[in-house]
Order: structure tokens, then C-alpha cells, then sequence
């Protein structure tokens, strides 16, 4: 049942114990709880905020609303970890309230400065008559980790010929100076991003619209992120409002990114190719970006969609984020690699290599939770040694691929058509159904053959990296706890896989 507008904007404080006890009972009760995915102990859970290194451990809020499934009053909750695997629960990090976010602390960034950690995100509003007035604010965490918000926003006015969509606002430095991207919808109702820079962090003046090819691409650009790998610039953005042009942008909303030229910060003109979905699969949105430890980038999502209704809704609980994972720079396109430090969770083993035809189950190859990482090999046709060279060619099978979470009609199948190359994640089987309107179905065409498929499945989700990177199709499925197997099948020939499974701890 949607909650009214009242019950939506309530502080954490305002609601009853009576009718916590009661949301926390619904989520216990969830047979779609994650093992090893961040999500929420209850309510919703949405965009990733304020993802930093800072004092040698990588920091990470998240958009939450304790009290239901709605949209409604959003805090910062706060995490921690040192390689970004095992995550320390850290509580509320900000808390709405104040005259500047009264409706919510909605989206931003971290960035250390000074031995501190600086946040800033937007501040929600709203005045007597529901008219949304937004504000850029910023509070700081010390090395103890107490976090103080500042009492005055940092920018107050949303910029003249832009509407009151003005948010997320993303901030790196670059010399001497400090910039933020912040997401905006012109008046005439396109999608932008205009750049603020500051010599301080405190004092913020307008620079201007970022100048890109795009200037009619979706009605709102939201989750702005820039930042240089290899001397290059990419600019991470959610365009809304995209029509579905083939097997591109299916989903409610999208996530993509443009690779050029370096910004240039005096001009604020980025030259760049064409936009690139990050994600293939149904659920990814929000993504932002870090710097790590290493020099290495680093991305973590949102696992959903704005505006669509989720099985666990009714359960107290929604969402969660995307495995973390170390972003590349190959052929003009970023890669995608889950980070190192999550085969530490890896447990029992299991492993197959063979050739086979037509559908093949494997002893030990079950489970609801667990890394499995698929390696195809093409064969010499008269004495069937694979080539580890390269991958599968012409005289072998035609489509093949894994079903995860079989069970008694229910299975998500990914399937590869060897003939054109196309990868498609189906789910139409996944369990309960959702989202139907959107289509049940997601692929793309890879840019090499199928060569390796690294899978992560958790309860309710599956996260499938590609040829190292090269694709990713993440998404939300929710079968019963039963539908556990696991089947490798292959059509009109035959194809030689070499699989290794961990259960997750």
C-alpha cells in the first residue's frame, strides 16, 4: 500500500515503535534477503553517495528510507570497509531536517580534504504549497568519524534558464581548484550539467553548462560523475527519457557515459564519442565512481530502477547496491571487473570441464549463492583438444549458455548465439514476475565471441561479467528458495566448458 504524503516525510523519530517492530518483522520474514549484497536493514534503498578513500578505508553512504518502500525522507547511511568486500555497519551518516534538506538529503559525494572528508549533496525542500526548492549543502567527517552538516547550503540558487531539477552533485579537484558536476533540466525541458568550481570547498561560483554533443538526449540528466582514466575524460550520466532504439535503452531510465577529451575546464567543452549503456541488465542505475587506494577507479550502483514496483515492496524492504567493481579503459570503452578482494568470500569449490551436447548437469553445481565463472574453448573437430586461444568458432554449437536458479519451472537463462555474436539475459522464468511492461528479455552484441562468462548470483540477484569486463548485465530475479540448480546447455553441436563454482559465505 503506497503511503500518503505525510507518512512519506516523517523523521525516523516521528514513527512508533509498534510500527517498526512491525516493518522489521515483514523484512525478517523476506524469503528474498540477500547474503552478500549491501542493502537495507529496512525501507528503501537507492542511489550510492559519498563513495571515498579516505584514512586508508573506502567510505560509502546510500540514499535510505527507513520507514517504507516509497520515496519518501532520505538519509545518508554510512559503511565502511578496507577492500571493499566486507563491509562495517556505521549507521546514520546524515540525517534530513533542517531548513536546508526538510524533505530529505537527497544525492552527492565525498572527497578527503585536509585530513577531512567532505560531503556535499543536495538538500530537498519543499515550501507550503509542494513546490520543490533545492540546495547544494555540505557537512564534513573527521577522522573519528563524526560527521557535522554546515547550517548554510554552500549553493543556494538554482541557476537561471534551469528548472528545480538540480541535484547530485559530484565533486573531484584538478590543480588548485575544486569542480562539481551537478545534474539539471533546462527550461525547455532537455536534460544538462552545469559545473560550479570553488577554491575551498566553502565558496562555490557558477562556471557553467558542461558543452557536450548531446543536446537533446532525455528530458533530465541525473548522477553526473567525471573523471580521467589514461589521459582521457568520461563523463557518467543518467539520461531520462530515452526511447528504446533496438536492444538499447529498455529500461525506465538509463546509465551510460561519453569518453573523450579531457574537460576543458576553461571552456567547459568535453569532446567526445558516442554514449555507451554501462549495465545491460534491468536493474543498474545511479552509479558513482572513487578513486581507490591504488590509482584504480572504482564503481558501485544502484541494483534497481526509479518508478518500479519490486516483489520484496510488500516486504518491507527494496533494493540494493551492485558488487563493486575496478573499471578499464579498452578500444575506446570502459570494462568492468568485480574487485580482487571478493574471492576472499569464495568457499567450497566445485569445478567441470568437458565437452558436451544438449543440456548438462553437474554434481556440486547448485546453490542461491555463490561465484561461477564459465570458460568456453574452441575444439579441433577430429580429436576435440580445446584451443585456449581462442574462443568458440563456426562447427560448434550454435547457441549455448547456463540456466541459473532452475527449479520447478522457474530458471534465468543467459544464452549466446554464436552467429551473431548476441548475448541475451532472459528472465521471463526468473520467479515473480515484475516490471513486465519493460520487456523480459535484455542483450547486447559483443564486440569479440563469448569466450568467458563471470557470474555472480546472490537470493534475488544476478551480476554477469562478460569476456573480462567487455559487457555486464546486472539485475534483480526472485524465484523460489527451492530453484537452485544449475544447467549448462548447448544446441546443434557441441561446445567445451570449463567451470569453477564457490559457494559465498
Amino acid at each position: 500500500m503506497k503511503m500518503s504524503r505525510e507518512q512519506k516525510y516523517r523523521l525516523i523519530e516521528e514513527a512508533g515503535e509498534e510500527e517498526l517492530a512491525l516493518l522489521k518483522q515483514q523484512v525478517k520474514q523476506s524469503p528474498w534477503r540477500q547474503k552478500y549484497h549491501i542493502q537495507p536493514s529496512t525501507g528503501l534503498l537507492n542511489d550510492p553517495n559519498g563513495f571515498a578513500y579516505y584514512q586508508g578505508e573506502y567510505h560509502l553512504f546510500y540514499q535510505w528510507f527507513p520507514l517504507g518502500t516509497d520515496h519518501g525522507m532520505k538519509y545518508w547511511y554510512h559503511l565502511k570497509s578496507a577492500d571493499l568486500s566486507d563491509w562495517q555497519d556505521c549507521g546514520i551518516g546524515i540525517a534530513p531536517g533542517d531548513p536546508q534538506d526538510s524533505h530529505g538529503a537527497y544525492s552527492g559525494s565525498g572527497l578527503e580534504h585536509e585530513g577531512q572528508l567532505y560531503l556535499m549533496y543536495t538538500g530537498n525542500t519543499r515550501d507550503n504549497n509542494w513546490i520543490r526548492h533545492p540546495y547544494q549543502c555540505m557537512a564534513v567527517m573527521n577522522a573519528d568519524g563524526q560527521i557535522t552538516k554546515w547550517d548554510q547550503p554552500v549553493i543556494r540558487e538554482v541557476p537561471s534558464g534551469y528548472t528545480d531539477h538540480f541535484r547530485d552533485p559530484k565533486v573531484w579537484r584538478a590543480g588548485e581548484q575544486f569542480y562539481c558536476v551537478i545534474g539539471a533540466q533546462r527550461e525547455n525541458g532537455t536534460g544538462s550539467i552545469v559545473v560550479y568550481r570553488s577554491p575551498d570547498l566553502a565558496q562555490w561560483e557558477w562556471a557553467g553548462e558542461l558543452s557536450t554533443s548531446l543536446t537533446a538526449f532525455g528530458y533530465m540528466w541525473e548522477c553526473p560523475d567525471y573523471f580521467e582514466i589514461d589521459g582521457q575524460g568520461v563523463l557518467l550520466f543518467c539520461p531520462q527519457g530515452l526511447q528504446p532504439e533496438s536492444d538499447k535503452y529498455r529500461n525506465i531510465y538509463q546509465s551510460g557515459y561519453v569518453i573523450g577529451d579531457r574537460m576543458n575546464m576553461n571552456t567547459l567543452e568535453l569532446q567526445h564519442g558516442e554514449f555507451h549503456e554501462l549495465d545491460y541488465g534491468f536493474d543498474f542505475y545511479a552509479p558513482q565512481t572513487t578513486e581507490g587506494a591504488d590509482g584504480q577507479r572504482i564503481i558501485i550502483g544502484w541494483m534497481g530502477l526509479p518508478d518500479i514496483e519490486y516483489p520484496t515492496d510488500q516486504q518491507g524492504w527494496a533494493h540494493c547496491l551492485t558488487l563493486p567493481r575496478e573499471l578499464h579503459l579498452r578500444n575506446g570503452k570502459l570494462l568492468q571487473k568485480p574487485v580482487p578482494a571478493l574471492a576472499d568470500r569464495r568457499g567450497s569449490k566445485a569445478s567441470f570441464s568437458g565437452r558436451f551436447t544438449g543440456r548438462q548437469q553437474v554434481p556440486d553445481f547448485a546453490g542461491e549463492a555463490y561465484e561461477l565463472i564459465c570458460t568456453y574453448t574452441a575444439e579441433d573437430e577430429q580429436d576435440h583438444v580445446p584451443n585456449e586461444q581462442s574462443a568458440v568458432t563456426a562447427g560448434q554449437a550454435s547457441v549455448f549458455g547456463v540456466e541459473l536458479r532452475t527449479g520447478e519451472n522457474e530458471k534465468t537463462v543467459i544464452g549466446y548465439d554464436a552467429q551473431t555474436q548476441k548475448l541475451t539475459l532472459d528472465r521471463s522464468a526468473a520467479g515473480k514476475p515484475f516490471a513486465e511492461s519493460y520487456g523480459t528479455t535484455r542483450s547486447c552484441v559483443l564486440d569479440q565471441p563469448l569466450r568467458q562468462l563471470h557470474i555472480f548470483v546472490d537470493v534475488s540477484s544476478v551480476e554477469i561479467f562478460v569476456n573480462e569486463g567487455e559487457a555486464v548485465f546486472t539485475s534483480r530475479i526472485f524465484p523460489s528458495r527451492g530453484s537452485q540448480g544449475i544447467v549448462f546447455f548447448a544446441e546443434n553441436g557441441a561446445v567445451h566448458l570449463q567451470a569453477e563454482k564457490w559457494d559465498y559465505l
